[in-house]
């Protein structure tokens, strides 16, 4: 069975416009799902709308075989912990005024009743830490700075390191390099791999670069203007009935 099955999801906006338009796919245990498509062309609703940040107009999201799309914020918050973002902005994801331990330790405050970790051991705030930041490949020092003390990339895998921290099944991984430099893109590309295999992750890798989805996903997923306009299996990105944007995005590869 799959972790996450959607169906026929479609989200418009006051204004009359289209964001999501009945989008249907399945994401199965340990797998990277990778969508790409343009800026502006609904990856990034889709992404919310999966989250419940934002209410669906119709269509289902099953969540580990429970449809979660109408649930209210109390019915929801077990489903929570199961599926965690790391957005593209670090900066904006972290609080400014809090110390990194306070921002990693955050999640397990929320959901510690619900845990059974199986990865990270809470024997206190400062070990479990501690953990996260190792494996993140961070220095335990960082743990009492800022945000604003941190390189961009540093804080990125802090942001990974919170959404780890609870051992969700999936994280949606929304453009998560976009704002690092390529040093640092290839770094965290390599990390997220090895924590997929490691804790048994499954990812949703959104992104506009068509090379870094290549490289990180087994399946791809092409989205144009709310719309899924082609998928298929890595291996054949390169078939001849690519559908014409695909080939767009090939071109620019």
């Amino acid at each position: 069975m799959s972790l996450l099955v959607v169906d026929r999801l479609t989200k418009s906006y006051r204004e009359g416009k289209t964001a999501v338009n009945a989008l249907s796919f399945h994401l199965n245990q340990g797998e990277c799902l990778g969508l790409v498509g343009e800026s502006g062309c609904g990856k990034s609703t889709l992404a919310r709308c999966l989250l419940r940040i934002e209410a669906i107009d119709s269509g289902s999201i099953i969540l580990n075989g429970q449809p979660i799309e109408h649930l209210n914020e109390r019915k929801l918050k077990p489903y929570r912990r199961h599926m965690q973002m790391v957005f593209q902005n670090p900066s904006a994801a972290l609080n400014a005024k809090l110390k990194i331990k306070d921002s990693l330790i955050d999640p397990y405050e929320q959901f510690h009743h619900q845990l059974k970790l199986k990865h990270f051991v809470f024997t206190s705030k400062a070990a479990y830490i501690k953990q996260l930041l190792e494996a993140v490949e961070l220095p335990e020092a960082l743990a009492d700075r800022y945000p604003h003390e941190l390189s961009g990339g540093q804080r990125q895998r802090v942001t990974i390191a919170r959404a780890i921290s609870i051992e969700p099944k999936i994280l949606v991984l929304d453009e998560p390099t976009a704002s690092l430099d390529v040093i640092s893109q290839g770094a965290v590309l390599k990390l997220l791999t090895s924590l997929r295999t490691h804790l048994n992750l499954s990812y949703l890798f959104i992104s506009h670069d068509l090379a870094a989805v290549h490289q990180m996903s087994q399946r791809i997923l092409v989205m144009k203007e709310g719309w899924l306009v082609d998928q298929f299996n890595r291996d054949h990105l390169f078939h001849e009935n690519r559908h014409p944007y695909t080939q767009e995005l090939i071109s620019i590869f």
